[in-house]
């Protein structure tokens, strides 16, 4: 585990941070519902953040006229302030444990957690299931995994191509066995909070294909060496 994480430091982690960035910076991070207007009760700041990020993902849909993209943008759109929700109330419930006096032992407050994040788990799992599903009214299976990619900076696909460049001799099987745990990462991905908790799932995921990739007797330590070498004798050659 140890090499095989250590391997991808330098390379494929670097080449993920340049080309998994989303366009906008500003977007990278949803910011957190905190100020409310008096007369709409919302935080029009984060509205207008969470609709122009919606708005990109829909762009590449190809839609056929704008009625589709607007209510597929608001369907992208509600999913984004509905998740927030979720994630807001967990830590105004979590701040008000940590502020109790007199304060919870320790075995109450895990309890407690425990039991918030159980809750929270049930309520995105619920989300997630029922997301899919209208986009399923509105999009095709392929135009839902490209919204899929959007909300989690495409990540699965620039990983998925990294490794093929890394390990050109991976068999078909292989490759399939890495697809499917970067697709299950993205399911996780795309409901979390932020731009940090989206690639730590992927970060999971790529160190539990680090270690089959290692079972399979590839020695993620060569062959990061040697595409290494590969993309330094390229760019050497380019510059001739």
């Amino acid at each position: 585990m140890k090499v095989s994480l250590l391997a991808l430091g330098s390379t494929l982690v670097t080449f993920m941070a340049v080309s998994a960035a989303p366009a906008n910076p500003s977007l990278t991070t949803l910011p957190v519902k905190h100020a409310t207007s008096a007369s709409t009760g919302e935080d029009s700041t984060y509205l207008r953040v969470i609709t122009e990020r919606a708005g990109k993902i829909v762009a590449t849909l190809g839609l056929p006229d704008s009625a589709a993209f607007y209510r597929v943008r608001t369907i992208v759109k509600e999913q984004y302030r509905a998740l927030n929700a979720v994630y807001t109330e967990r830590d105004e419930r979590l701040k008000q444990l940590k502020d109790q006096q007199p304060p919870a032992d320790k075995n109450t407050s895990d309890s407690i957690k425990k039991n918030i994040q159980q809750d929270v788990d049930a309520r995105v799992a619920k989300l997630h299931t029922a997301y899919l599903a209208k986009l399923a009214t509105e999009l095709n299976p392929q135009q839902v995994d490209m919204v899929k990619d959007g909300m989690t900076y495409n990540v699965r696909t620039v990983t998925f191509r990294a490794y093929e460049q890394m390990l050109p001799q991976l068999t078909d099987e292989q490759k399939k066995v890495i697809m499917d745990d970067l697709i299950e990462a993205r399911e996780h991905a795309m409901d979390a909070g932020s731009s940090e908790k989206k690639h730590a799932w992927f970060g999971k995921y790529k160190g539990r294909i680090n270690n089959y990739l290692s079972s399979q007797g590839i020695s993620m330590k060569k062959a990061s060496e040697d595409w290494k070498k590969r993309k330094d004798a390229a760019a050497g050659a380019g510059t001739k």
